[in-house]
């Protein structure tokens, strides 16, 4: 099979946790260049993973023509740089989430790619998931109903003083960092945006968010509650729809993998489905590799992203942040 190089722009925890041990797994994925700001750090990438080449700058990586696709797992505020910079080297793109501080920079940094020819994807691992996408057929076949209300929570424990979540210049915070997983949930699953928003927030001494709670209100009349944030002592994500019939009960972990479940409640009637699902990250490396040799359309449509660009937009607005 043919496989695409990969080069990855940054030693950040994502990357190491999940997205290049993913690569190794992903059938069309070569483990090809490793890029820091110092040579050591990407040598010791190089050696724990199995990367055939190290870089000491993000430059060198993009210079080297051999590498295909790069993925980006710098902080937000550096995303719309260094996704130019690799789309005007003819390199395909899979930036991590949330892609900007804007729906408008969103706009351009993919207008960008389309000029320059290349695949790009932002990385909502998650969407790839096949429980996901079966509770989305499952709701749209009406197995609840019609959906009136829903609600999402996502929490994670508060993360190390010195972490870039905590500062407001690399665009930090819990809406950017877990609350755009909700977000975009319910955008995925309503394919609509609200037409109503409403939100409040708790704000840390570095003004960024540690709390939100947000009210959206869809042009049918439907409600969706949404809280999130980082200041619990253990991670938390769910997510329920009720409907006119019955409702839909989805206890799982954003990009979970292994025997996931959701329950549909009707009445007294608990109907419960067990999936085995992959490494969300791996379907996500194996998609865009796809995009690239087959020529499939990126599951995380550009569409999408400037949408859900523009909610969030909306969100912070409404929180002040």
């Amino acid at each position: 099979m043919e496989k695409i190089k990969w080069g990855v722009l940054g030693c950040a925890g994502i990357a190491a946790e999940q997205t290049i041990p993913a690569m190794q797994q992903a059938e069309n994925a070569e483990l090809y260049g490793i890029a820091s700001r110092g040579l050591e750090k990407a040598e010791a990438f190089q050696k724990r993973f199995g990367f055939a080449k190290a870089y000491d700058s993000y430059e060198a990586l993009l210079d080297d023509p051999q590498v295909q696709a790069v993925y980006i797992p710098l902080p937000n505020s550096l995303h719309g740089e260094w996704v130019r910079k690799a789309a005007a080297k003819g390199k395909h793109v899979l930036c991590e989430k949330p892609l900007s501080g804007s729906a408008k920079d969103v706009e351009d940094i993919i207008r960008c790619c389309d000029e320059a020819g290349v695949v790009f994807m932002e990385a909502f691992a998650y969407l790839h998931s096949p429980i996901i996408q079966e509770i989305k057929k499952t709701v749209q076949s009406g197995a609840i109903g019609k959906v009136t209300m829903a609600e999402a929570a996502f929490f994670i424990v508060p993360p190390k003083p010195e972490d870039i979540r905590w500062k407001k210049e690399t665009l930090g915070g819990g809406v950017y960092d877990v609350g755009c997983y909700p977000i975009s949930l319910f955008l995925n699953l309503f394919e609509e945006a609200p037409e109503e928003i409403k939100a409040a927030a708790h704000f840390t001494g570095q003004g960024v968010d540690d709390f939100a709670g947000m009210y959206f209100g869809y042009a049918d009349g439907k409600k969706l509650s949404i809280s999130c944030g980082m200041c619990t002592s253990q991670r938390a994500d769910r997510f329920y729809l009720y409907g006119t019939e019955g409702t839909l009960e989805a206890p799982i972990p954003y990009n979970a993998k292994g025997a996931l479940h959701y329950s549909i409640v009707r009445g007294d009637v608990v109907t419960t489905k067990t999936m085995q699902v992959e490494d969300n990250y791996k379907l996500e490396i194996e998609q865009l590799g796809r995009c690239v040799l087959n020529g499939e359309k990126p599951w995380v449509s550009h569409r999408f992203s400037i949408e859900n660009a523009k909610i969030i937009d909306r969100v912070l607005e409404a929180i002040g942040y």
